[in-house]
């Protein structure tokens, strides 16, 4: 810990998870120029989205974060981003309706691209290379020459990004939002299966709210809520060399922000007390989270909550857990109520996603759909149990028809697992399990809420 933070003060801590490139002088020049490009997003709309997770935090909304695993140069288009933002605006109405409350929209766009890995090396047919750290930092190619630390990648992830939030705006603002347009998906997505009758039922309470609406006069054109929508982004802060080149001190707070994403959040390998990665984010003023995982104590659990929030801030602080189907209901509680002993202001979401991952008998790394619905069943039935308020959920998805997780309505399976397994990192949901889900998990919303 430095006794005095400035935005390369992580420099002097101790730091995981970082790639070794051959020419520092090259690095430097790219720091350079990143930090001479303009910020990403501004620090009023990092503000305005604390506002918003303070709402999650006292009970009174819900938090729908999902996004890529690791976004990719290769498939980057704008149907691609297109897909994504439609599928997040699905479920969100769903979640919105199912609940009768506000969801807090923040996809894994626009800054997802490096990737933790549980080794620095791999190894194939005897052949030792580093391994791949996401398209920021190398090439998935497994190449001796793909594989080493680019800095030039920093600058094409910006440009990337940048270009990404410029389409998520648009189409937030531009007709794609427009709660008509994103019911008639949803109805597309009920016919085209055999699904119960509780999806049925949830699609004529959607139809039933907006005809009485439109009968009282509030309509897409004379009503801005109804044709637009927010969609903020968020990433793990990984590469900080990327991180302290985004950030900036505002001209009206005089605070430090990393405008490189709305929100930032540390990952369950590198959350030490001591980390560069804990010292960087405990000086920027964006919303912030870390992951929860089941190797965490009690003690460090609540020293990274101080540290990371010590005023004690309401929408500062969102807690990810990610504890695995079989754990979370017996590792979860103490944590949770440790937290509320303390009196904490933090966000409670769910990511089942991390500690759900399997090997299929045919070698696909997979995620069964059973087992995602079951940490997050397990996760709500905690907070239930000790009167908590489950906030939200943080899925690795995609607007694409790829076959990555298996199981749900769609029957992925393990056989089907090589028809379309496009990640290039972990197992996603697709967009029919995704939209399935926000179904399953708006029935448990409101049962919590009432």
């Amino acid at each position: 810990m430095s006794p005095i933070w400035t935005p390369s003060s992580w420099r002097d801590c101790p730091i995981k998870q970082q790639p070794e490139y051959p020419d520092p002088a090259e690095l430097k020049a790219t720091e350079q120029k990143l930090e001479a490009f303009p910020p990403l997003v501004f620090a009023g709309e990092a503000r305005d989205l604390k506002q918003q997770l303070a709402e999650v935090a006292e009970g009174r909304a819900f938090l729908l974060q999902g996004g890529d695993c690791a976004e990719s140069f290769a498939e980057f288009s704008a149907d691609t981003i297109r897909d994504t933002f439609k599928v997040l605006l699905q479920m969100a109405v769903v979640l919105t309706f199912g609940a009768s409350c506000p969801v807090v929209k923040v996809g894994r766009m626009a800054g997802q691209f490096a990737k933790p890995r549980s080794a620095d090396t791999e190894t194939v047919d005897g052949v030792e290379l580093p391994s791949y750290r996401g398209d920021i930092v190398n090439g998935i190619e497994f190449d001796a020459t793909a594989r080493v630390p680019d800095p030039k990648r920093l600058l094409q992830a910006s440009n990337q990004a940048a270009v990404t939030l410029n389409l998520l705006r648009a189409f937030s603002k531009g007709g794609m939002a427009d709660l008509h347009q994103v019911h008639r998906w949803n109805l597309d997505f009920i016919r085209d299966r055999t699904l119960s009758e509780r999806y049925q039922n949830l699609a004529g309470r959607i139809d039933e709210t907006l005809g009485f609406m439109a009968a009282c006069g509030m309509t897409a054109e004379n009503t801005k809520a109804i044709r637009e929508t927010t969609l903020y982004t968020a990433h793990e802060a990984l590469l900080l060399n990327y991180e302290q080149a985004f950030t900036r001190r505002d001209s009206l707070s005089g605070d430090w922000y990393d405008c490189s994403a709305h929100m930032l959040w540390i990952g369950d390998r590198t959350r030490q007390l001591d980390s560069a990665h804990v010292e960087f984010l405990s000086g920027v003023c964006n919303p912030i989270g870390f992951k929860v995982g089941p190797t965490i104590t009690e003690d460090e659990l609540l020293r990274l909550i101080e540290r990371l929030n010590p005023e004690n801030e309401a929408g500062r602080l969102n807690l990810i857990v990610r504890m695995g189907a079989n754990k979370i209901t017996e590792l979860f509680p103490p944590l949770l109520q440790a937290v509320q002993r303390e009196g904490a202001k933090v966000v409670w979401s769910c990511d089942p996603m991390h500690g759900n991952t399997i090997k299929a008998g045919n070698g696909y790394k997979t995620r069964p759909f059973d087992q995602i619905l079951g940490e997050v069943r397990g996760f709500f039935d905690v907070h239930r149990a000790e009167g908590s308020y489950a906030g939200g959920v943080h899925f690795e998805m995609t607007g694409k028809n790829v076959t990555e997780c298996i199981g749900g309505s769609g029957s992925v399976t393990e056989a089907s697992l090589a028809d379309r397994y496009h990640t290039h990192c972990d197992p996603r949901l697709n967009a029919d399990q995704a939209l399935e889900l926000a179904f399953l998990i708006a029935e448990m919303l409101k049962e919590s809420r009432s």
